[in-house]
């Protein structure tokens, strides 16, 4: 079953509801980047009219999430994925649409296939950049992600 922006955001309604209300929605998602949009509105904005932060980092961490999972799907093993750290950087009031861009398809191949090759734990550092409907950089996101195979488990243990 190939992943669909359409398939990402029905997963969010039910698995990720916070994420859904606040407008998060997968636009875009292919082997090198996806896309994540959300509108700056009344249920997602903060004191000072503008796109709260964690609504932002929603939206970023899914960019990156859902390439993730994508590339995982696609190379038929099982892989557990979890964020391990991030760091956040905030340049121009979030307000309007910003959209989320993470580019880093060939960051998440080099730690997955590692991570099959040598059956150890792999971490990658992915970046997603949020900009607002003129272009203009309104915040960026980095994301530790890591990788590791799931263990075969016996009936025994």
């Amino acid at each position: 079953m190939k992943l669909t922006p359409s398939k990402l955001n029905a997963f969010s309604m039910l698995k990720l509801p916070s994420a859904f209300l606040c407008g998060v929605r997968v636009k875009h998602l292919d082997d090198e980047k996806c896309e994540v949009k959300v509108k700056h509105r009344w249920i997602n904005q903060n004191p000072f009219k503008s796109m709260f932060w964690a609504v932002q980092g929603m939206a970023a961490e899914l960019s990156t999430g859902a390439l993730m999972i994508g590339k995982i799907q696609k190379s038929g093993k099982k892989i557990s994925m979890l964020v391990t750290s991030n760091k956040a950087l905030f340049t121009k009031k979030a307000t309007g649409r910003i959209t989320f861009t993470c580019n880093d398809g060939a960051l998440i191949d080099e730690a997955l296939n590692k991570a099959i090759e040598t059956g150890e734990g792999q971490t990658v550092w992915v970046k997603s950049v949020g900009v607002n409907e003129d272009g203009i950089e309104v915040s960026t996101f980095n994301f530790e992600w890591s990788v590791k195979m799931k263990s075969l488990k016996t009936k025994d243990q």
